[in-house]
């Protein structure tokens, strides 16, 4: 019974790190650029819409991935995972590069996009602030951060799981 707990907070971490590492990519590689190529107004209204919805969607995906994420790490550290056999100090090791993926993404989250969304919500259109452009910039290569850390938590997650 255990075990199956275990393989099902598993599925839950695989499922949510997926869609993390998916919403991040899209973002990252898919919106950012027709994003930038648009008028000043179009872009800041574009911005603070995908604000506004994906301040929702993503801790939605977020948070179950790292709760989860620890909590197999944890369970699988110590010997109370299923499965556990002789790849267990490799998949071990996989979780925690993993957790530390998550670590490097809630940091460049809540240390630099988040405070920047929150000042984009209150930009006018015909009022940005002079330092807007760099702002952006600052936003985009935490973004890139954040893109990668997810990706490569997701990844991490996989192989770990692939172990057993």
């Amino acid at each position: 019974m255990a075990a199956r707990i275990v393989e099902f907070v598993e599925f839950v971490n695989l499922f949510f790190a997926g869609l993390l590492a998916g919403m991040e990519f899209v973002v990252r590689f898919g919106v950012r650029g027709p994003l930038a190529a648009l008028e000043e107004r179009a872009q800041l209204q574009l911005r603070q819409a995908l604000i506004r919805t994906l301040r929702v969607v993503v801790p939605a995906a977020y948070l179950p991935t790292i709760v989860s994420g620890v909590v197999v790490t944890a369970l699988y550290g110590t010997g109370a995972g299923a499965g556990a056999g002789a790849n267990s100090g490799i998949a071990l090791g996989f979780r925690c590069a993993a957790v530390l993926a998550m670590v490097v993404w809630t940091l460049a989250t809540f240390g630099g996009t988040v405070p920047i969304n929150a000042a984009v919500l209150d930009w006018q259109p015909g009022a940005l602030p002079q330092n807007w452009r760099e702002l952006i910039r600052r936003w985009e290569r935490l973004d890139t951060v954040r893109t990668w850390a997810a990706v490569a938590a997701f990844a991490c997650f996989l192989v770990a799981a692939s172990q057993r």
